[in-house]
């Protein structure tokens, strides 16, 4: 219904204020037993709320390059900070009233709550307020997934929301996925990243 397809994407526009209110000192030395699945569950739900366009997509030669030096972070905290940022815009991108209307609305809704949780999640692991830049983290990875993201929007504006264009971001999401369970794995073991992860095979 259109007044419950809007909801999710005027609160997604909050969640994305959230990020300047991040505090400088990481205190999650011990992430929770459902980091590990986190991932994992989210590819399930997005695969379960996204079947094939009714019709034939053309193929498009369309390319999205993720920014993946940002999963050479060493840093635990500003791995933390990357994470929150992919899923923030995951769940403002996920919000959008112009997802098709083939998608399944309500596992799209469970999709956004659980990513909604592990947002609010994350946000609890900082403590003592700093400054702006700070709690951004690197101005270059902030600057990096913001024109990741942009670029996706674009695309999605330029060929008015249609079906087809929603399948490449489908799939877009999914490798987003598991950037952040290569992320969550990291800050679990304080193991050196790697460019992807090896976890997730879900298509």
């Amino acid at each position: 219904m259109p007044a419950n397809r809007q909801s999710p994407w005027m609160h997604s526009i909050l969640l994305l204020l959230l990020l300047p209110a991040l505090s400088t000192t990481f205190s999650c030395n011990h992430l929770r037993h459902q980091d590990a699945i986190f991932s994992w569950k989210s590819l399930q739900l997005l695969q379960n709320m996204a079947p094939p366009p009714p019709q034939p997509c053309p193929q498009q030669d369309v390319t999205f390059p993720f920014p993946e030096t940002l999963l050479e972070s060493k840093d635990k905290k500003q791995a933390a900070i990357i994470t929150l940022r992919i899923l923030q815009h995951l769940f403002n991108m996920l919000s959008s009233p112009h997802t098709p209307p083939h998608w399944i609305d309500r596992t799209r809704h469970s999709l956004l709550n659980q990513i909604q949780h592990y947002i609010h999640h994350l946000e609890q692991c900082f403590v003592n307020q700093g400054t702006r830049s700070q709690r951004r983290g690197p101005r270059n990875a902030h600057l990096s997934i913001n024109k990741y993201f942009r670029s996706i929007h674009n695309f999605l504006q330029h060929n008015n929301y249609n079906a087809c264009t929603w399948d490449h971001v489908r799939l877009q999401a999914r490798d987003c996925f598991r950037h952040v369970d290569t992320l969550i794995r990291w800050m679990k073991s304080r193991a050196p990243l790697t460019a992807s992860s090896k976890h997730l095979n879900t298509q």
